[in-house]
């Protein structure tokens, strides 16, 4: 059975969209042996077994710039290096701290897939250190993985390796998100809750990239009778709380359990994902509530898959960028019209069910490391 070696800021049960994209990868690929070296949130190395995978957590003594710092990464890449043999090294970017660790330990004939989750949008002083080390590990690669067409096109950085660049969308994992027992009880619950309004629904992480300040923004022109449900929680929470004060068609859920994510994507009647820049190179939670039947609205936003995933027209409606009267035009026309919403809703599970599922994925997947290894 051949070895891989997955490269990875943190894992499984750690919540984020590249330690999903690698949890999918590890847990779904039963052909090869797949092992996982990653950040641990606590300072000491941990070794332990997750659904029959072997994740090696080595302990961080810094963060610096949201980048993590662990003196002993580069001892265990080489003493795991030694000791599978790995037939072939997955590494998830960006992950700059790892670059020159990689770059040093990988055996010539070891190789190489730079998983390219998205650009380093800061292009600060701190960028400009790294971005040697950044072009040599796309220089090594052997292949490298982009989540959709259009980041290929709009990254200065991929469009200097397109030749040897595969598309590799990133998959729901349909048996989180396909009806559990007593889902229907609890989704009647939710919808009780707010007394039959149109529910409009967020769901992600609280930081600026997310455009939620846009949505609470939108709220003050939307002219039907919905109610806003923002779930998540993270550092711009209490920016975001101050915000919406006063405004009684906007409920914070805080963060919540996936079961609970489940109802309420299944609960709502439109999506909202306001994200505004190609920081969101995909749109995981995008996907889901697609899966889920809740029809989106986003905006335009160059370089990004977010309207691959969802058409304009098709599976949802897309908005130009920043435009919160648009942004609120939409969740109106939505929200007025139910043969619509329907129809989009009905396409977008569709659309995603063809594209973006995780056996779709994987099978993509297997064909790209059958062709390497």
């Amino acid at each position: 059975m051949k070895t891989i070696l997955h490269i990875t800021k943190y894992y499984y049960p750690y919540n984020g969209g590249i330690e999903a994209v690698t949890r999918q990868l590890t847990e779904g690929l039963t052909d090869y042996h797949n092992i996982v070296i990653c950040f641990s949130s606590d300072p000491e190395n941990v070794e332990e077994l997750i659904n029959g995978v072997k994740v090696y957590r080595i302990g961080v003594q810094v963060n610096i710039l949201s980048q993590s710092i662990a003196l002993g990464y580069g001892k265990m890449l080489r003493k795991l290096f030694n000791q599978y043999h790995p037939d072939l090294v997955h590494l998830h970017a960006p992950n700059p701290f790892v670059y020159p660790l990689v770059l040093h330990s990988l055996p010539k004939q070891t190789m190489l897939v730079l998983h390219w989750h998205s650009d380093i949008l800061a292009k600060g002083v701190f960028y400009k250190m790294i971005l040697p080390w950044e072009n040599r590990i796309l220089q090594r690669a052997d292949l490298v993985l982009a989540t959709s067409p259009m980041y290929v096109e709009h990254s200065s950085q991929l469009s200097k390796v397109k030749n040897k660049v595969r598309v590799l969308p990133n998959g729901v994992l349909t048996d989180d998100f396909a009806p559990h027992k007593g889902d229907e009880k609890r989704i009647a619950n939710i919808r009780k809750n707010y007394c039959g309004k149109t529910l409009v629904l967020f769901v992600g992480r609280h930081i600026p990239y997310k455009g939620i300040e846009y949505l609470i923004r939108a709220e003050r022109y939307i002219k039907q009778d919905v109610q806003i449900l923002i779930a998540g929680s993270g550092p711009e929470t209490e920016y975001y709380r101050k915000l919406a004060m006063g405004r009684e068609r906007i409920t914070f859920l805080g963060r919540l359990s996936l079961n609970d994510i489940r109802c309420y994507y299944c609960a709502s009647d439109i999506f909202a994902f306001p994200s505004v820049n190609k920081a969101e190179a995909f749109g995981v939670a995008l996907a889901e509530a697609m899966y889920c039947q809740s029809a989106p609205v986003t905006f335009t936003i160059p370089g990004s898959g977010v309207n691959w995933v969802s058409i304009h027209g098709e599976t949802g409606l897309e908005v130009p960028l920043g435009d919160a009267v648009a942004f609120a035009k939409a969740i109106d026309t939505l929200a007025s019209d139910k043969e619509l919403r329907e129809q989009y809703a009905h396409a977008a599970k569709k659309r995603v069910e063809s594209m973006f599922t995780d056996s779709v994925v994987l099978k993509t997947a297997c064909a790209i490391y059958s062709e390497l290894i």
